[in-house]
């Protein structure tokens, strides 16, 4: 554990919270905010109370950048803000934000209820043995972020979108409801590809101890279910499941069918923990 400094200001992390129940804690991808649950939150806020959170140094917290950034960092910044006994929720690289935290959870005042990943790995990158984001194409995207961010952002949801049926549809409602919050920070953009390269957590995944749920599309190109099994080696105690006509977003695509998931696996957590 180290000393993790805010760069520009030393203000309260932005959190925004609706529904009752019991606390679920989403946290959004590369490139986003928290505008990409939208839509989803709805499906969820009869049963539970639902606080996002943006990543430091992207939407609503675009002036919240820690230093160093990287996932250890960014989960650290983050926990103070999580209502005890929460189960989070990471889509992506929030994802592996959200591994982090399980992997802090007991110490330092947070104690959670479980984690869910969507559309998430321990590590992103491909490797030997390890199906994953080709190395050139996050440097690609590295260089053409100095130049346009809009546009970079556009070519990232086309690929995360891709295989969807309804790709043009997921993409054109990800995109609106992003379009309402802050732009990101610059170096949060740049160090936030850096983790997607760099962050391996595959050593480290057995080590949660929180009931955790993996959530994956099979027609997703950045997370390959090729992969999945390797995961379930690393991570035996998680539960799996596919949805066979999802790609990079699930709960875009199939909202229901991703919401009656999540329901199912946090309705089990809440009551074991509680009986």
């Amino acid at each position: 554990m180290y000393t993790v400094k805010d760069l520009h200001t030393n203000t309260p992390l932005v959190t925004r919270t609706q529904g009752t129940g019991n606390d679920l804690v989403f946290l959004h991808g590369w490139g986003m905010n928290s505008g990409a649950f939208t839509s989803f939150i709805p499906y969820l806020t009869n049963s539970f109370r639902v606080t996002t959170i943006d990543l430091p140094g992207f939407g609503e917290n675009a002036q919240h950048v820690p230093s160093p950034y990287n996932a250890e960092s960014l989960a650290q910044m983050i926990a103070p803000y999580i209502p005890p006994e929460s189960i989070v929720v990471g889509w992506s690289l929030g994802g592996l934000v959200a591994q982090r935290l399980a992997l802090l959870s007991g110490n330092k005042g947070l104690a959670l209820k479980g984690l869910v990943t969507i559309a998430s790995t321990p590590r992103f990158i491909a490797g030997p043995c390890w199906p994953g984001i080709a190395g050139d194409l996050l440097a690609m995207f590295e260089s053409q972020l100095e130049s346009n961010y809009n546009r970079t952002l556009e070519r990232f949801l086309a690929i995360q979108a891709m295989g969807s049926d309804t790709a043009r549809q997921d993409i054109k409602a990800i995109r609106g409801h992003i379009s309402e919050y802050p732009e990101p920070d610059q170096h949060a953009l740049k160090q936030g590809l850096r983790i997607l390269s760099t962050e391996d957590l595959r050593q480290d995944i057995g080590r949660i101890t929180v009931p955790t749920l993996r959530l994956y599309g099979r027609l997703d190109s950045l997370v390959p279910t090729s992969g999945i099994d390797r995961i379930c080696e690393l991570h035996p105690q998680a539960d799996t499941v596919v949805l066979p006509h999802a790609a990079h977003a699930p709960f875009i695509s199939h909202p229901q069918q991703s919401a009656d998931i999540l329901f199912s696996f946090a309705s089990s957590v809440y009551q074991q923990k509680a009986s």
